[in-house]
């Protein structure tokens, strides 16, 4: 079955150069479109973020009982957060745990006492470009210009309306 899937998607690739075939986990193709003269594109997820309202027992949770290799803890107050990376070999959970009052973790843990999922965050080859062309397809973004984030790299959070509510950190890979 799965050989016959790939004679027909490769027979269509004559008729649709553009065509991507990118196998998936099951023996079914999955068809992605290219953009042509796309000035950006679309990279590996970087990380997870989950917001907990305590760092330490969160650290433990990971580290100790999960046996991940986990970072420092480490302030960033432009960001209103203190973040801890998680290392999961295909990628990283990011802890965030508010840093001072006016911390949008902050907001998001009175909102949600247990913590939980606060964000994606997606690499990307050209993150001004990749601006550009979002803003002009009605995406809007959190900030006017790119922010420096946790990896030392420009990011850009994406609105969670315009992202089927899920907050969207695009950052330069």
């Amino acid at each position: 079955m799965a050989s016959a899937v790939l004679k027909i998607a490769v027979a269509g690739l004559s008729r649709c150069p553009n065509l991507i075939l990118l196998r998936a986990h099951s023996t079914t193709a999955i068809r992605h479109q290219g953009v042509l003269g796309s000035l950006w594109k679309l990279g590996r997820l970087n990380h997870i973020a989950i917001a907990v309202p305590d760092m330490e027992k969160a650290t433990a949770l990971y580290r100790d009982i999960l046996g991940a290799r986990v970072s420092d803890k480490v302030p960033l107050p432009e960001h209103g957060v203190y973040t801890v990376f998680v290392e999961l070999g295909n990628t990283k959970l990011e802890l965030l745990h508010p840093l001072g009052e006016k911390s949008p973790i902050a907001g998001f843990l009175q909102k949600n006492k247990s913590g939980g999922m606060h964000h994606i965050c997606i690499e990307v080859d050209n993150i001004n470009a990749a601006i550009d062309d979002l803003k002009a397809k009605n995406i809007r973004t959190l900030s006017t210009e790119p922010q420096v984030g946790a990896h030392g790299k420009p990011v850009m959070f994406l609105h969670p309306k315009d992202c089927d509510g899920v907050l969207v950190e695009l950052e330069e890979a």
